[in-house]
């Protein structure tokens, strides 16, 4: 311990480095995330895509006594992290939905005889109080949330799930929290620090300039012209990447367009089994084919360094959304690309999905119905019991319950319940309720027109992307790695070897 009672700055962190993972230097700001969170501070880390941002709960993990706690939004993500973490010599365990009953008892004697370090697990497994209760017997020194722009209700990822991990915080004897993200809009940074209550929190800004990136928009009119320059990028590109397209026809229809050109590629989107998903990712990291076509189910946590090329055939929702996928490109720090084929057309698919993500007024009243038919019992419902009499979609009534808890009009208990604090309302009190759905809309909108605006801007990309974000910007106006600067730049200005 140091002198303040906090734990003291582990000096053998290089020698840690290449014992558990191969490495033989920090990159930028992982020694002050590390550092952070061994004095026992909240650390909020923001770093690019491929910057090492799990190294920093990971080694830290190795110097803390207790367990840490990690809150990963994927199941899929969760184990490819415990899998490279158990070859690298580090015992982590999941726990999710998916185990066994006999998984589930073997991680959990895992984590009760001290043998886990670092335990992985979702918001909903976090919710049940004896899971909770198993870990306060370990004592958790560090409470991990990834990617936590999912925390925000102004994230471009936002998920009504993660709404309780203040309380399971506080319910595990408030340990220090590391939470991580690698997009993250000065709104959304201010957010994460509200929602999970660390207003002192140190934050760890490393900035979202990546210099091996090229970037550049390619515009088409009309799906054929479209898919020629797809396949003239494709055939000057070297190397294997992916594809992001906005529908799962749409995926399909590119996949057999390329394969009938002759070209080895393969499909990727929510509606294949498991098996044939995992077929496919596996395919990828095994460079078996040219492009991986794919919703953006596809991509989070995958753990391949040598992606060449990131191209989206589709406008994406966000700035952020389509920051974290092109970042996805280029993580072994070589030259790659990340391209968008823009066709003016395609704001219209964009408003079609905004039309589609919030609830209204009529969605609102059959959400607070739901919850008077439960509102009498002894206890209050659960998420599940809610779910099953509701005549909304899960992911509807998830999105009104985050509404509600919010306004006051529902609170959310230990255990994963819901009490109904306000049953007398009506449909005037609802929409107004309802307010700040209609505001968020309103921002989505804005945040539309700024992909627009990067889509058919004729400024420096890279510049663009960075202003956006709020960060300070490259020192000159051109980055040298852009279409826009490669047309405009004078010769040898450039950023990009900075």
């Amino acid at each position: 311990m140091g002198p303040d009672g906090t734990k003291a700055v582990d000096t053998q962190l290089p020698d840690r480095i290449r014992e558990f993972f191969g490495f033989h230097r920090f990159r930028p700001g992982q020694v002050e995330a590390v550092q952070s969170a061994l004095k026992g501070r909240d650390t909020l880390v923001v770093m690019p895509t491929g910057s090492g941002k799990s190294f920093c709960f990971q080694l830290t993990a190795l110097t803390l006594d207790g367990i840490t706690v990690v809150v990963s939004p994927l199941i899929s993500l969760m184990k490819d992290q415990v899998d490279h973490l158990l070859e690298n010599g580090v015992w982590a365990v999941g726990l999710n939905s998916t185990l066994t009953a006999a998984q589930r008892v073997t991680a959990e004697q895992d984590i009760a005889n001290g043998k886990a370090i670092i335990v992985y697990t979702t918001p909903e497994r976090l919710a049940d109080p004896a899971c909770r209760a198993m870990l306060r017997a370990r004592k958790v020194e560090l409470f991990v949330v990834d990617e936590a722009h999912c925390v925000s209700q102004w994230g471009h990822d936002f998920r009504p799930d993660y709404l309780g991990l203040a309380e399971a915080v506080d319910d595990l004897g408030r340990p220090p929290i590391m939470a991580l993200t690698a997009t993250a809009t000065p709104d959304v940074i201010e957010d994460i620090l509200a929602q999970l209550r660390m207003p002192d929190a140190e934050v760890v800004h490393t900035g979202f300039y990546r210099p091996n990136l090229d970037l550049q928009v390619v515009e088409a009119h009309g799906e054929a012209q479209k898919r020629a320059l797809l396949l003239r990028h494709l055939e000057k590109t070297e190397g294997t990447g992916i594809i992001y397209s906005a529908t799962i026809k749409a995926v399909e229809e590119l996949t057999e367009f390329l394969q009938g050109a002759g070209l080895a590629a393969d499909s990727y989107h929510g509606r294949l089994s498991p098996k044939r998903r995992a077929a496919a990712q596996d395919r990828f990291m095994a460079d078996e084919f040219k492009a991986l076509v794919a919703t953006n189910a596809f991509g989070l946590g995958i753990d391949k360094h040598d992606i060449r090329f990131v191209l989206h055939y589709h406008l994406p929702g966000t700035t952020e959304e389509f920051y974290q996928e092109f970042g996805r490109a280029g993580r072994d720090g070589d030259r790659a690309c990340g391209a968008l084929l823009y066709d003016p057309e395609d704001r219209k698919l964009l408003r079609f999905f905004q039309g589609k993500r919030y609830p209204d007024a009529d969605d609102l009243i059959n959400a607070h119905h739901t919850l008077k038919l439960l509102h009498d019992r002894p206890e209050p419902p659960t998420l599940p019991e809610i779910q099953a009499i509701s005549p909304l979609s899960a992911t509807r009534m998830k999105v009104c319950l985050s509404l509600f808890t919010a306004r006051g009009v529902v609170r959310y208990e230990t255990g994963g319940f819901y009490r109904l604090l306000r049953p007398e309302m009506g449909r005037d009190e609802l929409n107004w309720v309802g307010q700040s759905y209609r505001e968020r809309q309103e921002r989505d909108l804005r945040k539309q027109q700024d992909m627009v605006g990067y889509a058919e801007g004729n400024g420096c990309r890279w510049q663009t992307l960075l202003t956006y974000f709020g960060g300070e910007g490259l020192p000159g106006e051109h980055c040298g790695h852009c279409d826009h600067c490669r047309r405009f730049a004078p010769a040898g200005e450039s950023h990009a070897d900075r």
